[in-house]
């Protein structure tokens, strides 16, 4: 049995830029860190006594005799890009909801082709795992993704993250002072909206307005390097970086008409007026997990504020995807 562990991620500045669409004309930046929350995937092998070939286990339970009949779309194409011929089982386990802003959908993928890749004996390097990644999600399946969801998922890290218009990614970790990153998370407050959506539907939307939004989208991209700049300040205060991504949320919600709702808005209202300084919807937009940005002694009163809401305390993750368990020829 081989068992991967890839991060979850959430994204402070540029969302929106990381889309081929853009990027490849304008060029694109985001700052994101991953998180310590995590998607597992275990394979193995299955022995030839079963009536089924394939077995797919994530919200659902998928047993079947050819990869094409596979109904998850990661899953099948992923299996048939590396031509996976001998029975398998692959069972997936998440720490958060899939849907719900944070990259879920990138960290399966990049999960499972770092565990397929193990089982066959074969090393595969965190550059090559984000680009097999991105054929898979962007060529294989054709879905409305962004690219700075996979590198997070295969990097880990709190990086800045630059897309070149020639298709190229760089990788820019962000150094800081131990004391200046860990007030930087101690700031962060994460909130579980209760509301799943389909990312590609949003996205869709998003990348049909990209003409139409190029104001935005190049504040967007411009509010990186103005985050950085906040963050190597010698001073520890932060509220600039708060403030920061409040701006942010306010361009933000114009890419589309359904990055926000009457219900987050409100919620993301109810929060600032208990003591945010920022904030913003995760992900493409619709629902999922709400971030905030607080002084920590303002974390209970927004706690309380949000008192109907799932609060999820966090950690950057610096790992990346990482194989945890190698077991090929089976438990013994």
């Amino acid at each position: 049995m081989i068992i991967s562990r890839t991060p979850f991620r959430i994204s402070f500045f540029g969302g929106g830029t990381d889309y081929p669409a853009w990027y490849r004309e304008h060029g694109g930046a985001v700052l994101a860190t991953a998180i310590d929350k995590y998607c597992y995937i275990s394979c193995r092998y299955l022995p030839p006594f079963f009536e089924h070939k394939y077995r797919i286990v994530y919200s659902r339970i998928e047993n079947v005799m050819e990869v094409s009949q596979i109904e998850h779309p990661a899953a099948r194409e992923v299996l048939q890009w590396m031509n996976c011929v001998r029975g398998i089982e692959v069972h997936h386990d998440g720490d958060l909801p899939a849907r719900s802003g944070l990259g879920s959908s990138s960290s399966f993928t990049v999960g499972l082709i770092n565990a397929l890749m193990a089982m066959k004996g074969e090393h595969v390097t965190k550059e090559k795992l984000l680009q097999h990644a991105l054929h898979v999600e962007q060529d294989l399946i054709q879905e409305n993704v962004g690219s700075q969801d996979q590198v997070s998922a295969a990097y880990g890290g709190f990086n800045k993250i630059e897309f070149h218009q020639d298709g190229t990614i760089d990788v820019n970790p962000v150094i800081l002072r131990p004391e200046r990153r860990e007030s930087l998370e101690s700031h962060l407050m994460l909130f579980f909206t209760g509301i799943s959506r389909y990312a590609s539907d949003v996205a869709k939307a998003k990348i049909d307005n990209l003409t139409q939004r190029k104001t935005e989208l190049r504040m967007m991209r411009a509010l990186v390097d103005e985050a950085l700049s906040i963050l190597g300040r010698e001073t520890d205060d932060l509220d600039d970086f708060g403030k920061l991504l409040n701006e942010n949320w306010q361009y933000k919600r114009k890419l589309s008409d359904k990055v926000t709702t009457p219900e987050i808005d409100q919620i993301y209202d109810a929060a600032m007026s208990a003591g945010a300084l920022g904030g913003k919807l995760l992900g493409a937009g619709g629902g999922g997990f709400l971030m905030f940005f607080a002084r920590p002694e303002q974390h209970a009163a927004i706690r309380e504020k949000l008192k109907g809401l799932i609060y999820v305390p966090i950690k950057f993750d610096t790992s990346g995807s990482k194989i945890v368990m190698y077991q090929p020829n089976g438990l013994g």
